[in-house]
């Protein structure tokens, strides 16, 4: 790797740590200094907090939605280059009688020193949805067909 090529990745590193830090200390402001305004963020399953977040409005509230479940995240190891980075952290959370404590890896896309693209793999996708579905219940269904 080229000098410029080793001091972009070692920039991306210290972004993505960054955004670790605003993320365990909730600071929205901090998330909004490093992940870019059309960030899109995939987060795979098949629970309430799964799909595609596009945009910083719905990255913010999918991540304060998530600390909502007291889910932390410790990283393992982090790895970069000039246009990702990846992390693997324990992540780890309660809610409702429920828990999880399991690996998780990320991949961040880095572009104009921001994070424009999350996507999360867990490592296990079926304890992933289980949680998420017991920390975050759907309204009844009344509620969820009548929209007043």
């Amino acid at each position: 790797m080229m000098h410029t090529d080793q001091v972009k990745a070692d920039t991306n590193l210290a972004l993505v740590k960054e955004f670790f830090k605003y993320y365990e200390a909730e600071d929205i402001a901090g998330l909004r200094v490093v992940l870019a305004p059309e960030i899109e963020w995939k987060v795979p399953g098949h629970h309430p907090l799964a799909g595609v977040k596009k945009g910083i409005s719905e990255v913010l509230s999918y991540i304060i939605e998530l600390k909502k479940s007291n889910f932390h995240a410790d990283v393992k190891i982090v790895a970069s280059n000039d246009n990702f980075v990846i992390d693997c952290h324990r992540g780890w959370g309660s809610h409702n009688d429920r828990s999880i404590d399991m690996s998780w890896v990320l991949l961040y896309e880095i572009k104009d020193n921001r994070i424009i693209r999350i996507q999360t793999y867990p490592e296990d996708q079926y304890a992933m949805d289980d949680f998420f579905w017991c920390a975050y219940k759907l309204k009844p269904i009344p509620d969820r067909l009548n929209p007043n």
